[in-house]
């Protein structure tokens, strides 16, 4: 049997999307189960497949045949440089790139060479080079807050959805680079 097959981004935006198809009738009750081991789930009934992969992989999956749709942030789509054809916006995962550092040292206050940590440096990079800023990107895959605050780095460029974690360790916006 042919399969249509999803490929989704494992985590938060997996639960949104898995809740919104719910809502129109597409369900996957094996994917219910947290603590499965599978890789692949199905719906016999309604030809579906879905499979979790990390954020970054779905877009690869979806290029390459292995998955018919993918279900990914904005941030994936644009740290990839590709052009990708982005069926529809689910409304889910609303966030937005920022530029935040520590208050006391706003990175565009600062002369010369500034160093940005970030898990997304091509959107970094094209940020500033718009701004006509010398930066230099360090790639940070955790918790890229930490940067700033242990002096790795002048400021971040990040993903926020609410500003907590920010504001709980003392960091600021600077700037909104896009929605």
């Amino acid at each position: 049997m042919r399969y249509l097959t999803f490929a989704l981004a494992k985590g938060r935006l997996a639960d949104k999307t898995l809740a919104l198809f719910e809502q129109i009738g597409i369900t996957c009750e094996e994917m219910k189960d947290k603590t499965s081991r599978k890789l692949i789930f199905t719906n016999e009934e309604l030809g579906f497949r879905f499979f979790l992969a990390k954020a970054g992989d779905v877009p690869t999956y979806v290029e390459y045949g292995a998955a018919d749709i993918g279900v990914v942030g904005k941030d994936t789509l644009l740290e990839g440089g590709k052009d990708y054809y982005e069926m529809l916006d689910l409304g889910i995962g609303k966030c937005k790139f920022i530029v935040a550092g520590l208050r006391e040292h706003n990175l565009f206050d600062k002369v010369g060479h500034v160093k940005i940590g970030t898990k997304y440096p091509n959107i970094a990079k094209q940020y500033f080079l718009e701004k006509g800023m010398d930066v230099e990107c360090i790639k940070i895959d955790g918790s890229v807050e930490l940067a700033p605050i242990l002096g790795l780095c002048d400021g971040i460029v990040d993903i926020m959805e609410t500003g907590t974690t920010l504001k709980e360790n003392g960091l600021v916006v600077f700037d909104t680079v896009c929605d």
